[in-house]
């Protein structure tokens, strides 16, 4: 009999398995799970060189897989940008442009936030006038919660090409006050040109690299998507893993078609990449492609107008307007990425672009037959009752981020722009399970969520509140599921998104040793204390990558 490197005794542990679902010891070898049972079972797995560890009673459950979180972006953020939080005021990210312009050469670039929709009114003049009284010496790009729109002051306006003579941007928003002079903000296909100057220094990100992995080990994470992955995202995630430093299982999507900086990426291209950076804990058989924009901009695309607004007239909605590749050119990216072997992840918010992403992926199944590839709707935030159904036709995954599904910072925003039956489509969670769907978690950290806590989303899935009580309410609670529901989302179903089903987010025979250890059972916990739970350990591959 094999002996084990190490032997975990004395634990509460949720193995996620159906057929053992639970044990209290575990026997680790290389990197996987020897056995999982009793003490007394797991005593036959120790040999003269193993290792006994003991959880001391503590509750043990397997890792879970983060599905779309930008997490070198979310730490460039938390790093090196203005960040004041998602319910600051605009009072106080005022101060905090001042003083980082105090403190930063002249001539340098500012950027962070963020700032949310209802701000605008607040400063009394526009955002790029605003911002010019701020820092003046200084060109400033302050992105909203989605990070889907940015403030410029004149100077930042003026590096990025803009001026009253710009022409309009397919895809993009460049706003205008009255007299035709740019307000300052700027949203979707617009935003390139910015995104293109701020840019990191490979130190920079090396650090923004070991920031990110160490932030979601301590969150429980074992494996996580990179939704978003250009060449210099990727050589940094690759050389992490070359160096020894990577210690989660990943995916990367790699960007095919983005409004907010990479434009349309050639198949060679995408390819060289694949080739160039796959790794074995980085997979690389996926792409990324933007189908619309963010409700509160007014440019998600749905089936059915927005609310009455300046510059916005109901009686002239047209549902395509605002897709961001057209239905012919989007089935045709489709199936050609389906034929060469990578997973498509589509960004579609409205109900409309849900639409267009099933049907392209039913297009690719027409010309290509099942690949076997299950391509995935990002966000699934409005889903209409006919294309619920779809997903478990046409093997799609439903994803389901920014973890908006309880009352919070952003809820303001959407009820200004949408009416009260398309917020009461918002992450249909248990409709989508009801109709068969595969569905699987996501935060999308730094784009509408402040952070990549699991708990906290996880929690908000069981009542559909907040579970902090900063934001009242409950958010379409018939959209509640119960926990051994919920728990698939952030684990089973995680695992077949990153290619690995039934090799992580489970404690059985084979699988990696990958499981954290948590300050309290969360099966006898309420919703509130989810949200709050601590992770004590993370364990990679048998390895301990965080304790506290």
């Amino acid at each position: 009999m094999q002996k084990a490197d190490t032997v975990f005794l004395g634990g509460n542990i949720l193995t996620l398995n159906p057929s053992q679902p639970h044990a209290e010891a575990i026997a680790v070898a290389k990197g996987h799970v020897l056995a999982c049972g009793s003490d007394q079972d797991i005593d036959a797995f120790v040999g003269p060189q193993t290792r006994k560890v003991s959880f001391g009673g503590r509750f043990v459950m397997p890792g879970l897989i983060e599905s779309h979180t930008h997490a070198l972006w979310g730490a460039c953020r938390d790093l090196f940008e203005v960040y004041v939080g998602y319910t600051a005021t605009s009072q106080t990210l005022a101060q905090a442009i001042r003083n980082r312009a105090e403190s930063t050469a002249k001539g340098l670039w500012i950027s962070g936030g963020p700032w949310r929709y209802e701000m605008r009114d607040e400063l009394g003049m526009s955002p790029r006038d605003w911002l010019d009284t701020l820092a003046p010496a200084h060109p400033v790009a302050l992105f909203d919660t989605s990070q889907h729109a940015v403030w410029c002051n004149s100077q930042a306006l003026s590096l990025c090409g803009f001026d009253e003579d710009s022409p309009p941007i397919a895809g993009g928003v460049i706003e205008r006050d009255a007299t035709g002079r740019l307000s300052g903000m700027l949203a979707e296909a617009a935003l390139a040109p910015v995104r293109g100057k701020i840019k990191e220094t490979p130190e920079q990100l090396r650090e923004a690299c070991d920031y990110a992995l160490r932030y979601l080990n301590s969150l429980g994470y074992t494996g996580f998507k990179e939704p978003m992955a250009d060449e210099r995202t990727l050589a940094a995630y690759a050389q992490a893993c070359d160096a020894g430093r990577w210690s989660l299982h990943a995916a990367a999507h790699i960007t095919a078609y983005s409004p907010l900086s990479d434009g349309n990426v050639p198949l060679d291209e995408i390819n060289r990449l694949r080739n160039t950076y796959t790794r074995d804990d980085l997979r690389l058989d996926y792409a990324k492609l933007f189908l619309d924009g963010v409700a509160p901009a007014h440019t998600a695309s749905f089936l059915d107008p927005y609310q009455p607004a300046v510059g916005y007239d109901p009686d002239s909605h047209d549902p395509d307007a605002t897709l961001l590749m057209s239905p012919s050119d989007l089935n045709d990216k489709v199936t050609e990425l389906d034929r060469h072997g990578y997973v498509v992840k589509m960004h579609a918010v409205g109900d409309n672009a849900i639409r267009k992403g099933l049907d392209a992926i039913e297009a690719a199944r027409r010309t290509n037959g099942f690949s076997g590839l299950r391509h995935e709707i990002a966000h699934s935030a409005f889903v209409s009752d006919a294309d619920l159904p779809r997903f478990a036709v046409l093997d799609a995954v439903a994803e389901v981020s920014p973890k908006l599904w309880m009352p919070n910072a952003a809820t303001p925003s959407q009820k200004a722009v949408l009416n009260a039956e398309q917020m009461n489509r918002l992450h249909r969670i248990r409709d989508l399970l009801d109709a068969g769907a595969e569905v699987i978690f996501a935060t999308d950290w730094p784009a509408s969520a402040p952070d990549a806590d699991p708990w906290s989303g996880l929690a908000g899935m069981l009542n559909r509140q907040d579970p902090t009580k900063k934001f009242s309410g409950t958010m379409n609670g018939a959209q509640s599921v119960p926990l051994d529901c919920a728990l698939d989302l952030f684990t089973k179903n995680a695992a077949r998104a990153i290619g690995l089903g039934g090799q992580t987010s489970i404690l059985r025979e084979g699988a990696f040793a990958d499981f954290i250890v948590l300050n309290g059972d969360i099966q006898t916990l309420t919703p509130a204390e989810i949200g709050a739970i601590e992770v004590q350990e993370t364990v990679w591959k048998g390895n301990t990558v965080f304790a506290r």
